[in-house]
């Protein structure tokens, strides 16, 4: 499936990121990336997937998010989509209890994304292992790992012990240049991004402070890359000066209470679209019995070439059977049918005795 050749495969510059404790999360071990990733699944879920991918740690990933920077592709597939990767294996949304360091509590909703498939076994121990971990440790490791190649999708340290397995130890140099920082790194390859704001290394050098500043924030290195290089003027005279005044202006701030070290004292998986969770309702492949109900229904519909235009904001605040009805109707308009007549609702005895017994006018 040439899912790599799809204009939705490739992240938008500006793609928002979620409010801070939501978003994106990567799920570990993943494999490197290939073209065959997502070969097993349909065109539509096999671009956003890839789109999804190389989105950074704490993008939003909520089908009006992906929408809204997605090319081909608007809500109503969005939505859908989401639903198809979680039950392939590729998606969970965990709803995490953290504990804070000034004793006070609070929920937040994390997305992680696998691009290796997973089973509901592998997730379910994955989410019972997230209790007791300390948050702060977590998102500070991930954007440490953010920092590697995101082509390769390996980790500066497994890259590095792979290296030392396979290659013979070299004689030690005389002087050994000290390895270059993530924030060093980022600067040096905005080039590859946009080669307007191509640095030197000595640009990279006077700069690196400042990026080191924005890491220390809570920022990703693809958050400073796209900081400097969305929206630039033209023409563009001064790589160097562009990049340290956006790196001093755009700078995010100080660190807040609620990034104090916190613990999670409890996670809970929740389905995909209705964010019911596993101690409410039964998940299968992340998504919720009522809400598997639609995905047929959907794919029904979609054999027949006819597809809802739209996701309503309050999606699923009614009963399911209800939603299929309604959509069902949708449906049958869009085709030129006839709405089905809507019953008369069915009262009570009781009810009926009372409205019988009342004086007429």
């Amino acid at each position: 499936m040439a899912y790599v050749h799809s204009s939705a495969a490739l992240p938008a510059s500006g793609h928002p990121f979620a409010n801070p404790g939501y978003g994106k999360r990567s799920a570990p071990d993943q494999r490197p990336r290939g073209e065959a990733d997502f070969a097993h699944l349909r065109t539509r879920e096999a671009a956003i997937a890839a789109y999804i991918d190389r989105l950074p740690e704490g993008s939003a990933i909520g089908y009006k998010a992906l929408a809204a920077n997605v090319a081909d592709y608007g809500q109503q597939a969005c939505g859908k989509a989401l639903r198809f990767l979680s039950d392939a294996g590729h998606l969970r949304r965990v709803k995490e209890h953290l504990a804070l360091e000034d004793n006070s509590f609070r929920w937040v909703t994390h997305t992680y994304f696998s691009r290796t498939a997973r089973d509901d076994e592998w997730w379910k121990a994955y989410v019972d292992g997230l209790r007791g971990i300390d948050l702060t440790e977590l998102e500070r490791r991930l954007r440490e790992e953010a920092g590697a190649d995101p082509a390769s999708g390996a980790h500066p340290e497994s890259r590095a012990a792979e290296q030392s397995v396979h290659d013979p130890e070299p004689a030690p140099p005389a002087a050994a240049p000290a390895p270059a920082s993530i924030a060093y790194r980022t600067l040096a390859r905005l080039g590859r991004t946009e080669p307007r704001m191509t640095l030197s290394a000595a640009e990279c050098a006077a700069l690196e402070a400042l990026a080191a500043e924005w890491l220390a924030r809570g920022a990703t290195p693809d958050h400073i890359t796209r900081s400097l290089t969305a929206g630039l003027p033209q023409p563009l005279h001064s790589p160097r000066a562009i990049a340290r005044t956006r790196l001093e202006s755009k700078m995010p701030p100080e660190p807040s209470s609620t990034s104090a070290p916190a613990h999670i004292t409890r996670a809970l998986m929740t389905c995909i679209t209705c964010e019911n969770d596993e101690s409410m309702t039964l998940l299968v492949g992340g998504v919720c019995v009522e809400c598997r109900e639609e995905m047929t229904a959907y794919d029904a519909a979609e054999e027949t070439g006819l597809v809802i235009d739209s996701i309503p904001d309050t999606f699923r605040a009614i009963p399911a059977q209800v939603d299929v009805a309604r959509r069902a109707d949708e449906l049958r308009a869009a085709a030129g049918l006839k709405a089905r007549p809507i019953p008369e609702p069915v009262h009570s005895e009781h009810v009926r005795a009372q409205a019988t017994s009342l004086p007429r006018p």
